[in-house]
């Protein structure tokens, strides 16, 4: 089974040739509520990695932030931006520092309640399915707290987990562009009739 960060789906593979997507996101992609709820705090883009960091000197337990309910293996992430937001714009009329007084517990508290949302359904998919090799994918792989999830998960629940090196943990965007940098070095030029398109199934 294969979580992918990029477009924040689970996957289960049959056989290595057989790929069906059983759940995924119903809004925004884990990445995107990182740089969102970042860009609401001021810090600057990509706002994943800045959150990874300073959420390792917070407290992950200083705020609660809302939880979607969602059915099945999908999940959601507009709400916790959301949620997020009005956290925020509450607490900044009461102190006007408060996310500078606060930024390490913030993007702590944060990191950690993307994670659970992951981790909550992949745990749920994993059950039902029975499936026990687990990796994960995408730019979001690099987040030390998810990375830490799978490792805890591992051995929990007796996971044969795959997590790439950091060194391969690059955003989508990136690897299309090189695909496309080869393409270009092999004159691999497709007709200026085709319509581009944004999405494809698997």
């Amino acid at each position: 089974m294969l979580v992918s960060g990029g477009n924040s789906q689970i996957i289960r593979i049959n056989d290595f040739d057989k790929m069906e997507i059983i759940g995924q996101t119903i809004d925004d992609a884990a990445g995107e509520a990182f740089d969102k709820c970042a860009k609401v705090m001021g810090l600057p883009y990509p706002g994943g990695p800045v959150v990874d960091k300073l959420a390792k000197q917070g407290d992950a337990d200083k705020f609660k932030f809302n939880k979607p309910r969602i059915a099945n293996y999908d999940y959601s992430f507009s709400g916790l931006k959301t949620s997020f937001l009005y956290f925020l714009r509450d607490e900044l009329k009461k102190d006007a520092d408060f996310i500078e007084k606060n930024k390490e517990d913030l993007c702590a508290s944060l990191q950690k309640t993307i994670v659970d949302i992951l981790m909550d359904k992949l745990r749920l998919a994993a059950k039902d399915t029975q499936i026990n090799e687990i990796a994960v994918a995408g730019g979001v792989s690099a987040n030390s707290g998810l990375r830490n999830a799978f490792v805890d998960h591992a051995q929990k629940f007796g996971w044969n987990i795959h997590i790439p090196k950091f060194a391969y943990t690059t955003d989508n965007a990136a690897m299309v562009a090189i695909t496309g940098y080869y393409k270009f070095l092999e004159n691999d030029f497709c007709d200026k009739s085709v319509v581009p398109y944004a999405r494809t199934s698997i």
